[in-house]
């Protein structure tokens, strides 16, 4: 029987243990140097040292995200095998995605209307000049930008959509060579593999990393900015919560038949990881892992949709875009009606899809939509403060999204298995990543 807990690894807890454990301390030791407010510490070690880890931490997971997710899209291309298939498998994954955050957003407009955020708000202390007005995009613009100018450029600057969109055009072309290009696709399969080694190495840092990202956070925001804007922030949360656990759930109970809570059971670790990134695309390795070795969806499908819902899937964006519309609209005492919230739901959608999942990028998609609608955007200043916090937990339920949606399409054509799927330990050697001590082979 294989233990899934590896001598190697530190501690006697697993991976995810370990990081939960991080994050609790990361919060405590945030807030502790939030109310001392010492000039050394705020300089030194928040600024300082804790920057540093975190942002090497990040900078190491973004390192990973273009290379992994081109050898494992060329894998699942090519195993995939059919053209039809592919295309059906990128037909699936694109509606639903448009689907869950058009929800998404649609409830969280719902929710505040009931709970009604801002009403009675004051504005006085905002500093309003920080904000800057980003222009909405066409929607030719958006899908004209998918098809990369170049493709060396396009892989340099992580852009995720045209890197899919480059990949699959190879991987299809591959398909129509045949035999000859065998030793090419056993020499991508072989740089799968070693990415996933890399990934491994990566992981057994994560807690270090996820402490002081927590850690910085916190010291730096600390828990008052929430009391102005705290029935913003209460809706927000309360709609991630609703959409994770009851939109998204009831869908994959529907869709695929599978059991919810067995799936986030086995989601938490990425749920973690994108909390402290508060980035899609930095989680993307993370998120693969877990539902290839976890879930047991097969690595051709988890290729294709991962990296391309961490692209253009943003429900927690969404969710946040409609909340924040509604809160600035009662404090600005302005009535949208029913168009305006309709051409909300529409902008968020289309802006989901050209967005990058990058950190704070609700905010410049915030101010598109605040422009379309006629409210002004320097209201975005009201929850700047707490935008950060809100960016965390809205990434977790955006790859929470990203590998639900996998999961249906992969289990709709039966490339999920089921035995790995339903057994807890499932991957758990994996979740727990450590480095030989020696070349020699362990019995």
């Amino acid at each position: 029987m294989t233990d899934p807990k590896p001598s190697g690894s530190s501690g006697k807890f697993s991976l995810t243990g370990q990081i939960m454990v991080a994050m609790a301390l990361g919060i405590v030791v945030g807030v502790i140097f939030n109310t001392i407010q010492s000039d050394f510490i705020n300089t030194h070690i928040v600024g300082g040292f804790f920057a540093m880890i975190g942002a090497m931490f990040v900078n190491a997971l973004k390192m990973l995200v273009v290379p992994l997710v081109f050898f494992s899209l060329i894998g699942g291309v090519t195993g995939i095998g059919d053209v039809r298939v592919l295309g059906r498998v990128g037909g699936k994954s694109f509606g639903l995605y448009l689907f869950t955050t058009a929800c998404a957003i649609a409830m969280a407009i719902v929710l505040a209307e009931i709970v009604g955020p801002g009403a009675g708000f004051v504005m006085d202390g905002i500093d309003t000049s920080m904000v800057e007005r980003a222009a909405a995009p066409s929607v030719w613009s958006v899908f004209a930008n998918i098809v990369p100018t170049n493709p060396i450029a396009a892989f340099a600057n992580g852009d995720m959509l045209q890197v899919i969109f480059y990949t699959v055009v190879l991987g299809v072309a591959i398909l129509m060579m045949g035999d000859a290009s065998k030793p090419f696709v056993a020499a991508c399969s072989y740089m799968n593999e070693l990415m996933m080694q890399v990934v491994s190495i990566v992981m057994i840092f994560a807690p270090y990393g996820v402490f002081c990202l927590i850690a910085k956070t916190f010291a730096e925001q600390g828990i008052g900015l929430f009391l102005p804007v705290l029935g913003y922030v209460f809706t927000l949360v309360l709609a991630l919560l609703i959409h994770l656990y009851g939109t998204l759930s009831l869908l994959l109970k529907l869709l695929s038949g599978l059991n919810p809570i067995t799936f986030m059971k086995k989601m938490r670790a990425a749920q973690v990881f994108a909390f402290s990134t508060a980035s899609s695309n930095a989680t993307i390795p993370v998120t693969y892992r877990a539902v290839t070795k976890r879930m047991g969806v097969d690595k051709g499908v988890a290729s294709f949709c991962i990296p391309f819902g961490a692209t253009i899937n943003m429900d927690g964006t969404a969710i946040m875009q409609g909340v924040a519309t509604v809160f600035l609209a009662n404090v600005y005492g302005i009535d949208l009606g029913l168009g305006g919230y309709l051409t909300v739901i529409g902008m968020a959608v289309l802006a989901s899809i050209g967005t990058a999942g990058v950190p704070g990028v609700g905010l410049v998609m915030l101010t598109m939509v605040l422009t379309q609608v006629g409210l002004p955007i320097e209201g975005i200043a009201i929850i700047l403060g707490v935008d950060r916090l809100m960016d965390m937990i809205r990434t977790a339920v955006n790859i929470t999204g990203d590998a639900i949606v996998t999961t249906i399409v992969a289990k709709g054509e039966g490339k999920v298995d089921m035995a790995v799927f339903n057994d807890p330990d499932a991957g758990l050697v994996d979740d727990t990543p450590h480095l030989p001590h020696g070349t020699a082979t362990h019995p």
